[in-house]
């Protein structure tokens, strides 16, 4: 086990490990006077859902669960039956962290991964796929699912939704997005969400507040009004109905009512920025995918991950040995970046001929490193 030497308050393993932003947290002390009805009757999630509404710019059916795992999974529960199949990118989420969540809650639905080059898949891909099904002896596509910002920290543009939703439409396939970082996505675009979503073609939402400074709260938005039939059964066989449902709500409001949602997103997008373009003037360095939202994937020396574990700075290797993700958040400070920067420039700095260790002659034993994945 890795001994850590140092305390960093803040470090670039998840923007899942940032605190509450202050904008959820006044909101949630607003939210704790008095009695309310419980399981969504109150004046807190009407107005959390009317805010989400107006930010989509259109009607929608809005239910707040306590994670993004539910969220995909009860999302593509609306779409999918037990012998349906859904397309999506092979790093994605549903695909390789969700414990098998989407095939549970469809009762079976497969999902059908996909290549495709830095997170993202192609309409050709799509539509060769969908062709390749072979009528009732495999499972029927029934939906796409994409996700936004995708697990490689590029995105999607809204011409390349609107295509992969028509190859997807074409064939009868619903659409999905999963948005767990979908704020960061909207900033580094700087679009209206409406573009990237339901004007593109996306049917149901995954919306996700927790990694942008709320508390276990995301949201499914349908846009499709047929999927919301019965879902909020759905989500309460699924354990996911929050009783106090306004607390729930209140961070909805606290991140949109004051405009942190986007604030917390693109102070986050700034920082994985600077700390790309820094980590571009140390040597040995590769970068593994561009730096278009919040995250930083890059493959470092191997005997720097150690030393830099070791130094307090927690991270996940995502890729083989030695492809490192540094995911900065909402909270995320230009000195942990520059802090950062400056631990690794020293650990890259050839040692002094006279200070070279001695080779040894004993075989060494493996190297262990952490592999889980985490969002």
């Amino acid at each position: 086990m890795t001994r850590v030497i140092a305390h960093r308050p803040r470090h670039f393993a998840s923007d899942n490990n940032s605190g509450i932003c202050p904008e959820v947290w006044s909101a949630l002390a607003e939210a704790n006077t008095g009695h309310a009805t419980g399981y969504g009757d109150d004046p807190w999630t009407a107005r959390a859902s009317d805010l989400i509404r107006e930010w989509f710019e259109t009607d929608c059916s809005v239910f707040f669960v306590f994670n993004g795992t539910a969220a995909n999974a009860l999302a593509l529960s609306s779409i999918c039956r037990p012998y349906h199949a859904v397309l999506c990118h092979r790093s994605a989420h549903v695909q390789l962290d969700e414990c098998a969540a989407p095939e549970f809650f469809t009762g079976g639905a497969k999902l059908l991964p996909l290549s495709g080059d830095h997170g993202k898949v192609t309409p050709d891909i799509v539509d060769a796929t969908i062709r390749d099904h072979f009528p009732l002896h495999s499972s029927k596509p029934a939906a796409l699912s994409l996700t936004q910002s995708t697990e490689c920290g590029t995105v999607y543009t809204g011409a390349e939704i609107a295509a992969l939703s028509e190859v997807a439409h074409n064939h009868g396939l619903r659409t999905h997005l999963d948005g767990a970082r979908f704020a960061n996505a909207v900033a580094s675009l700087d679009v209206a969400p409406k573009s990237i979503t339901w004007q593109a073609g996306i049917d149901i939402l995954s919306l996700g507040a927790t990694k942008n400074g709320g508390l276990t709260s995301e949201a499914i938005v349908v846009f499709q009004p047929d999927l919301a039939h019965e879902l909020e059964y759905r989500i309460k066989q699924a354990g996911q109905l929050a009783s106090k449902m306004r607390y729930s709500a209140a961070s909805w409001i606290g991140l949109l009512g004051s405009g942190a949602w986007l604030r917390n997103a693109l102070h986050a997008n700034r920082m994985a920025t600077r700390l790309a373009t820094s980590l571009k003037s140390l040597p040995d360095l590769r970068f593994l995918h561009p730096t278009q939202a919040n995250g930083v994937f890059v493959d470092l020396p191997a005997h720097a991950i150690p030393r830099l574990h070791q130094l307090g700075w927690h991270f996940y290797v995502f890729e083989g040995e030695t492809g490192c993700r540094l995911m900065c958040s909402w909270d995320t400070q230009s000195a942990d970046v520059d802090t950062f920067i400056a631990d690794l420039g020293s650990l890259l700095q050839p040692a002094p001929a006279s200070a070279k260790p001695k080779a040894r002659t004993k075989p060494q034993g493996r190297r262990l490193t952490d592999r889980r994945r985490r969002r």
